[in-house]
């Protein structure tokens, strides 16, 4: 049986995204919201707010206790600032924060402290609903 190590992100994360328009609603405000400050514009796409919520997903099914912070980082981008160097902006926490609140809520993944480390995991039904879509 496929496992989500197996397979490619790009096609679980849209199968994931499709599949998590049924639990979770995005928010209003996602029509015109940047996703961080060193972007310009919003996203073009009108469903990116799944695409981004199912990535979050399987980040937190990959990588353990996962903070807001961390997933700033991981989602963050460099912008163009001219003439002088680039610089790293990290993503939108509002965003992850109201993702990973409406993941609890769906109870695909839930806060642990695990030694010093806390943050979010995946529980039983989200790693089944992971790999049920990698299939």
């Amino acid at each position: 049986m496929a496992t989500i190590h197996e397979v490619n992100p790009n096609i679980l994360i849209e199968k994931a995204a499709d599949e998590l328009k049924k639990l979770i609603k995005a928010p209003e405000f996602s029509k015109y919201v940047k996703t961080g400050s060193g972007r310009e514009r919003p996203p073009v796409e009108k469903d990116w707010y799944y695409k981004r919520a199912a990535a979050v997903l399987r980040s937190v099914y990959l990588r353990g206790p996962l903070g807001v912070n961390n997933l700033r980082v991981k989602y963050g981008n460099r912008a163009n600032m001219g003439v002088a160097g680039e610089r790293v902006y990290k993503a939108s926490g509002k965003i992850i924060r109201m993702i990973l609140q409406q993941l609890e809520k769906a109870e695909l993944i839930k806060q642990i402290e695990k030694g010093v480390n806390k943050g979010r995991i995946i529980t039983n039904k989200g790693k089944s609903f992971l790999d049920k879509l990698a299939k």
